[in-house]
């Protein structure tokens, strides 16, 4: 009988927030359960530690560098070949239920581009870029813009979904197909929404405001609610077919606003400081120097996406939310797993749990998420089960990148992978749970905003091997070099460190052999010449 699959994603969930990660808080029993039926992974990493392009590395099995969303605000183009697109071709039923992140859902415009020397005539907008492209009209299925329109409709398949129920963007500022949901149920819900119509909290966290609108009402009730009823309809008379069904939660991404209960379920006084604020014998790196500069003038943008020095205790209430959030989910799981027993398809589906990068948390001092490069923004749970394989309840500490699920998925599925796939399939690391994974993962990172500390727009590429963490920055004459086995917490940056000139000099050299694997293959020869 034909595989299904159920890929469970989150946003901003690092991969120590959860109970069966060790979480000394938070319980997520419905996660847990996924992953006592199945293998959860200890050194899991993203491709990119920034939603959009590690998004798209998801769907492609590429790095950034290669299918080209090099940073967030660029789409995804639809000429890419998606492994939805290879399930759908084989007869699968796909879905996506909640947050896609593959084309732009802000409306705000891109950074002005480099206008350095103006003397020079500038080509037509058509020859302004070495590839033509048009990232107009067809690129704009998921902004603002889009869905005020009298009767928006995604032009399907999309990127290989032939079913979505969309949500676009974060908290209870949310957009797309359940916006019409909130409405049938909630007429008035406008006054709910936003930090104007919070409930009083007392919080001090940046970004942390207590939405009014109920938890029925929350856009992760609405995921669930979607979810459950795309697997109801597999029981339907003649639904014969194999499916994929990506549930994508947009918590427990910033802001902090975990709705109803979830609010206080988790108290802040409970979380210890992190450790960053109960040691005063680390240096930070320049760009984390930076950020807690910034703070200090009280320069920092505070209510944007990017990197933000904090306080302790607002670390604390950030952490305590952040559970609030995860549990909210972790219930709305429940739900869909409920739903999948009661359509009779769980003994032949295999489910998946991920997120698409994490969140510092305070860890170093700093929140959110940005050209830092620390396990707490690049390090996410991943989790399989696969009710035909013999590990339960087993953990790897084989590692794995995000590129790698396309392949496993296509590779459980009985398909092969398309010419210009970088992942490789996990199946050897979840049917019996062994460290033969990668001998080291790479990462790719890029923004659109300048950093004064690099005098333009970070550009960072890592290098995580068992044992070594190390980070060159485009432009800097310094780079950062950790010893996670001895240095968990990396704070002991040894890139300077003579001693260590050996293990830097191979690991530059491994990052070097990994740039040269990561460089597209295709388009494939035509002709000998």
């Amino acid at each position: 009988m034909p595989t299904n699959f159920i890929l469970f994603i989150t946003d901003q969930q690092r991969a120590d927030f959860l109970s069966c990660s060790g979480h000394p808080l938070l319980k997520t029993p419905h996660i847990d359960s996924i992953a006592a039926r199945g293998v959860a992974f200890d050194r899991f990493y993203v491709a990119s530690p920034v939603c959009m392009p590690n998004r798209a590395s998801l769907m492609t099995g590429r790095m950034p560098s290669v299918h080209g969303v090099r940073c967030n605000g660029i789409p995804l183009s639809a000429n890419a070949v998606t492994f939805v697109d290879l399930l759908r071709d084989a007869g699968y039923a796909t879905a996506l239920v909640g947050k896609s992140h593959l084309q732009n859902f802000t409306g705000q415009p891109a950074l002005a581009a480099d206008q350095r020397d103006p003397a020079l005539r500038r080509p037509a907008p058509a020859l302004s870029e070495a590839v033509r492209h048009d990232l107009a009209a067809r690129y704009a299925q998921e902004s603002p813009a889009f869905w005020a329109g009298a009767d928006p409709r995604l032009q399907l398949p999309f990127y290989g979904f032939e079913h979505v129920d969309l949500v676009t963007g974060h908290g209870d500022n949310v957009g797309g197909d359940y916006v019409a949901w909130l409405r049938e149920r909630a007429p008035d819900a406008q006054r709910l929404l936003g930090p104007r119509n919070a409930l009083a909290s007392g919080y001090v966290c940046p970004q942390a405001h207590r939405t009014a609108l109920p938890a029925e009402l929350y856009s992760t009730a609405y995921i669930g609610e979607r979810a459950s009823a795309f697997l109801r309809a597999r029981a339907a008379p003649g639904e014969s077919r194999p499916f994929f069904l990506m549930v994508s939660f947009p918590d427990p991404h910033h802001p902090f606003n975990p709705p109803g209960k979830y609010w206080d379920m988790y108290d802040p006084d409970d979380f210890p400081a992190p450790e960053a604020f109960r040691r005063n014998d680390w240096t930070p790196p320049p760009h984390v120097a930076a950020a807690h500069a910034a703070r200090e003038r009280s320069t920092a943008a505070l209510g944007g996406m990017g990197t933000i020095a904090v306080t302790a205790r607002e670390a604390q209430e950030a952490r305590a939310l952040t559970c609030g959030m995860i549990g909210c989910i972790d219930d709305a799981i429940g739900g869909v797993l409920a739903a999948l027993a009661a359509c009779g398809r769980a003994d032949d589906t295999v489910l998946i749990f991920t997120s698409d990068h994490g969140d510092h948390l305070g860890d170093h001092r700093l929140l959110l998420k940005g050209a830092e490069q620390y396990q707490s923004i690049v390090r996410v749970p991943f989790i399989w089960a696969d009710p035909q394989a013999s590990a339960r309840g087993g953990r790897s500490a084989a590692l794995a990148s995000t590129i790698d699920i396309p392949a496993s998925i296509l590779a459980r599925a009985s398909l092969k992978a398309y010419a210009g796939m970088q992942g490789r399939s996990l199946l050897g690391s979840v049917v019996e749970p062994r460290a033969d994974g990668r001998d080291a993962v790479f990462i790719q990172y890029d923004h659109q905003r300048p950093m004064d500390i690099f005098g333009g727009p970070p550009r960072v590429h890592t290098l995580v091997d068992p044992r070594w963490r190390i980070s060159v920055f485009a432009g800097a004459r310094w780079g950062e070099l950790y010893d996670l086995a001895n240095d968990p917490g990396e704070f002991d940056n040894l890139w300077d460190e003579p001693a260590h000139a050996a293990v830097k000099a191979r690991l530059i050299e491994r990052l070097l052999q990994a740039e040269i694997e990561h460089v597209d293959r295709v388009p494939r020869p035509t002709a000998l010449a």
